[in-house]
């Protein structure tokens, strides 16, 4: 997917990225972490708003700055610079809404053919894993990076 992006800062284990959306509202800080949780090679993708007063992602806020694409973009980046380093992760994510959710579901579904190219791609159903296809009403998302 090639869509302009924003510079994106990250520390040594690729594992919090940090850039600044340029739109409509002005700068607004944004975070992206990938938490290790207790299961092998399985990782939470958090993104949101960096708050300025605790450093922390506020994923409930609505930015609205205008720059979706391009916030998406960056995000999407953040996907690829962390499964360079751990290329056997399994990311995944949801939304903080079931609104986000959909947002999400709506850009992955826009990007597909792009995505599947690299990741292998599956929607979180109520019983299950399920290969992503366009239409269906998901939970959550997992990504893992295909092998070269």
């Amino acid at each position: 997917m090639i869509l302009p992006r924003y510079p994106l800062t990250t520390g040594l284990e690729l594992q919090t990225f940090e850039f600044i959306s340029e739109g409509t509202k002005g700068r607004i800080p944004k975070l992206v972490l990938f938490t290790q949780t207790n299961l092998r090679d399985f990782y939470i993708l958090s993104f949101g708003d960096k708050d300025k007063f605790t450093g922390d992602i506020d994923d409930k806020v609505i930015s609205n700055n205008g720059d979706s694409e391009k916030v998406l973009a960056t995000v999407i980046a953040t996907i690829y610079a962390f499964t360079d380093k751990y290329q056997d992760a399994y990311i995944y994510a949801t939304g903080s809404t079931k609104a986000r959710t959909r947002l999400y579901r709506m850009g992955i579904s826009k990007y597909l053919s792009e995505g599947k190219r690299d990741f292998e791609i599956y929607g979180e159903l109520k019983d299950g894993w399920d290969d992503f296809k366009k239409g269906i009403d998901y939970n959550g998302f997992l990504v893992k990076r295909k092998k070269s």
